[in-house]
C-alpha cells in the first residue's frame, strides 16, 4: 500500500515538477515540450501493452482474449465520448493557446478543464496495475504516465498567467489537475484489490485509454 501512496503522489507530483518548470521557463519552446511528450508517448505505448493488455490476456484465461478486445474498446470508446464534452488536448494545446496578452480565459480554463478529466483514466490506468501484483510493471506504467505530466505542467502556467490568473491562483490549479491522478490512482487500485474477477477486464480497460491517449492526442500533439 506504501508503494501505491508514494506512486500516485510521484504521478500526481509530476504535475507539479512541470508547474514549476514552467514558472521559471515561461518561454519554453513548443518543440522542447514535443520532444518531451513524444519520449513519454513511447514509454506509454510500451506500458500499456506489456503492463496492462498482456497481463489482461494472462489473467483472462480462455477468456483472456475476448476480455482484452471488449475492454480496450470501452476504454477507448469511454475517452472518446469525453472528448466529444471536452476539446482534444492536442488542439488546445496549439497556437492559440500561446501566451499573449489577449489571451482568452474561458479557453485557458478549458485547456485545463481537459488536462484535469483525461488525468483520471491515466490515475486509473497506473493504480490498475498495481492491481496484477507485478509491481516492476506497474512502476514502468506509472513513470511513464508521470514523464507526460510534467510537459502537461509546464504548459499550463504561460496561458493561465497571460489571461490574468495570479501565480498563487495558477498554481493551485495547475496542482489540482495532478490530484485529480492522485485520486485516479487509488479508484483503481482498490477497484482490483476488492474483486479480482473484474482484474482482467479493468486492465484491458486502462490499456485502452492508455492507447488512446497516446494515439488521438500524444502523438498528433
Amino acid at each position: 500500500m506504501e508503494i501505491v501512496l508514494l506512486t500516485a503522489l510521484g504521478v500526481g507530483g509530476a504535475t507539479v515538477i512541470g508547474a514549476c518548470i514552467g514558472f521559471l521557463f515561461k518561454n519554453i519552446s513548443h518543440k522542447f515540450s514535443d520532444i518531451v511528450l513524444s519520449f513519454a508517448a513511447g514509454v506509454m505505448l510500451a506500458a500499456a501493452i506489456l503492463g496492462l493488455i498482456l497481463p489482461a490476456v494472462e489473467y483472462g484465461g480462455k477468456w483472456g482474449i475476448p476480455i482484452a478486445v471488449i475492454g480496450i474498446f470501452l476504454g477507448a470508446l469511454s475517452l472518446n465520448l469525453v472528448d466529444k464534452l471536452v476539446p482534444h488536448l492536442h488542439k488546445l494545446m496549439g497556437a492559440d493557446t500561446e501566451p499573449h496578452k489577449n489571451a482568452d480565459l474561458n479557453k485557458v480554463l478549458l485547456f485545463v478543464l481537459a488536462i484535469g478529466i483525461h488525468n483520471l483514466p491515466e490515475g486509473l490506468a497506473a493504480g490498475v496495475g498495481f492491481g496484477s501484483g507485478n509491481t516492476a510493471q506497474a512502476l514502468t506504467i506509472a513513470g511513464g504516465i508521470a514523464l507526460q505530466n510534467i510537459p502537461e505542467g509546464m504548459v499550463i502556467i504561460g496561458p493561465m498567467l497571460a489571461a490574468g490568473v495570479s501565480p498563487k491562483r495558477t498554481f493551485l490549479i495547475a496542482a489540482a489537475t495532478g490530484l485529480v491522478e492522485v485520486a485516479g490512482t487509488f479508484i483503481g487500485y482498490f477497484a482490483v484489490s476488492i474483486s479480482s474477477v473484474i482484474l482482467p477486464f479493468a486492465l484491458a480497460f486502462a490499456g485502452g485509454t492508455m492507447l488512446y491517449v497516446i494515439s488521438d492526442e500524444m502523438i498528433p500533439e
